[in-house]
């Protein structure tokens, strides 16, 4: 009888490799989202110590109160969207920080609060969470409590330099002044203006205050190469620009750039908000145009509109048409040719 040979073992097919899919820019490093987010946030202390400093403890319970109100929104939303908890990224908590720095600081604790959770629960997860938003989610928490609260949103106080200081008097931000009374009226206000403006010494939101402060975090995530000089150099170098040209009352060319430059929410909007990644374009001629259409915004709300203040405003609009951009500037790919007989 003749012996059948063995079976063999089958062989089980290795599986394929697997391939993750994902839509640009494709970028290899090191950094990571949480990395990114922590320094982001660290750029701020400067600002933040100095609205502590000018404000006092109004200031402190706004920014500990927007904060919290942003990380729990967060964990809540993620928790009921059956998602991983990630408060611990700092985007939330940045989030958070930024509203408190766009709000006065003596302003009803709930207000920041309710914008903290629309930025969070409404602009972020449920456009998908973080990295599908559309709009800034804190300039959104913003406009919300601009519109729905805009007496306490626009009522600034005196800073007092004093921590421990609950009350002060009420006072005009120095844009507000140069729109409805002009400039004796400013410069019989804040007779230091310059100085003033540098170090913070002046009426508006928490972290819109001290110039150089500001400019400290900025300096320093350029150098991190977190973000780069082409949407925030060129949203200030326009609104300079702009303003010197037609922001003067004796006619064109009589303006005074350094004073609206360094004014308002724009050194903060234009490194700490306009910079963001989602929202904003990746491709640098976008941004560059990016930056100079939010700058012509500004100028344009400041000297033509309602509000005295365009910064928000400007790169939310901008913030649509950021996707148009990047697909609009990006290079021509080498070597790719149209096929034939395809009607574009």
């Amino acid at each position: 009888m003749e012996a059948t040979p063995k079976e063999q073992p089958k062989v089980q097919p290795k599986a394929p490799p697997e391939f993750f899919v994902s839509i640009g820019p494709h970028m290899r490093t090191e950094e990571s989202t949480a990395k990114i987010m922590w320094t982001v946030n660290a750029a701020l202390l400067p600002a933040t110590l100095m609205s502590v400093y000018f404000f006092g403890l109004p200031a402190i319970l706004v920014i500990i109160v927007s904060i919290l109100a942003a990380v729990m929104a967060e964990a809540g939303m993620q928790k009921l969207l059956k998602k991983d908890v990630t408060v611990s990224d700092g985007s939330a908590f940045l989030t958070g920080l930024l509203i408190a720095m766009n709000v006065p600081a003596n302003i009803p604790l709930y207000i920041p609060a309710v914008a903290s959770v629309v930025a969070i629960a409404i602009t972020k997860h449920l456009f998908g969470g973080l990295g599908y938003n559309v709009f800034n989610p804190a300039l959104i928490g913003r406009a919300f409590i601009l519109v729905s609260f805009a007496k306490p949103m626009t009522t600034y106080t005196q800073p007092v330099a004093n921590i421990m200081a609950m009350d002060a008097k009420t006072m005009a931000t120095p844009l507000s002044l140069l729109k409805e009374d002009g400039i004796a009226k400013l410069l019989e206000v804040y007779p230091n203006i310059y100085q003033d403006l540098l170090m913070g010494n002046r009426a508006g939101s928490l972290g819109e205050t001290a110039t150089i402060a500001l400019l400290l975090g900025a300096v320093f995530l350029m150098i991190k190469r977190y973000i780069t000089w082409h949407i925030p150099i060129t949203f200030i170098a326009t609104v300079g620009l702009l303003t010197w040209v037609f922001g003067g009352k004796s006619g064109l060319m009589t303006g005074d750039p350094l004073f609206h430059m360094m004014s308002g929410g724009l050194i903060l909007g234009a490194f700490f908000m306009a910079t963001d990644y989602v929202t904003g374009p990746s491709i640098r001629i976008a941004q560059v145009l990016f930056g100079v259409s939010c700058g012509a915004l500004t100028v344009l709300i400041r000297l033509k509109g309602g509000y005295p203040e365009g910064v928000m405003f400007a790169i939310l609009l901008m913030n649509c048409f950021a996707p148009l951009l990047d697909r609009g500037m990006r290079s021509r790919v080498f070597g790719k040719a149209a096929a034939k007989g395809v009607k574009k």
